[in-house]
């Protein structure tokens, strides 16, 4: 025999069991927690690069930067083919506005210079970007610096890598003009000291 209270119709559990109605509900919201938690745990991990986060898988970095560098030697291999690795000078600024970090990319027998750069002067600027390494062989790309308060990047070609990675240099030169007596406003290299 089943009691009611309050005259609503509500039944109450038999003697040494829970209402199944009830548990239902319990389990019920214990999954959709479940689900909800899941996916915020995963994007508010992130993961760890140097010790430090960089935020969750997709979202856009604050730091615009190159990849941390590789230890020497041969590049690591991800799961996915070799790792590129990233040999940088300090990021320097001139006081007219040029902001630049130039860095020697290495990624399986392929070798680059790469320049991150911004330019704050307003007007356009000349670039030149060179790559030097063992015997003399040098590589350079020209550049075209828009006046554009944007941050960029400008590269030479990759080439097939001659001996050690580190035997490499990259310059970045940023003049305001086009002739060769054009004033240098910065010099930005891979091993400039900090």
């Amino acid at each position: 025999m089943q009691r009611t209270s309050g005259g609503h119709g509500a039944s109450t559990p038999s003697r040494g069991g829970a209402d199944p109605r009830r548990v239902r509900l319990v389990a019920l919201v214990g999954v959709v927690a479940a689900a909800l938690a899941l996916p915020l745990a995963v994007a508010s991990a992130g993961s760890v690069r140097d010790g430090r986060r960089t935020g969750p898988p997709g979202a856009a970095r604050t730091d615009d930067r190159p990849p941390a560098p590789a230890p020497s030697g041969s590049p690591r291999l991800l799961g996915l083919g070799p790792a590129t690795a990233a040999r940088c000078g300090p990021e320097l600024t001139s006081p007219e506005g040029v902001e630049a970090q130039t860095c020697v990319m290495t990624q399986g027998d392929r070798t680059w210079a790469r320049t991150y750069y911004r330019n704050a002067t307003g007007t356009g600027l000349r670039s030149l970007l060179s790559l030097m390494g063992p015997g003399g062989r040098t590589v350079q790309a020209h550049c075209a610096v828009g006046a554009e308060d944007d941050p960029e990047v400008c590269e030479t070609p990759r080439e097939r890598t001659a001996g050690a990675a580190d035997a490499y240099t990259a310059v970045a030169e940023f003049a305001n003009g086009s002739g060769a007596d054009a004033p240098l406003l910065l010099r930005s290299g891979s091993n400039s000291p900090s």
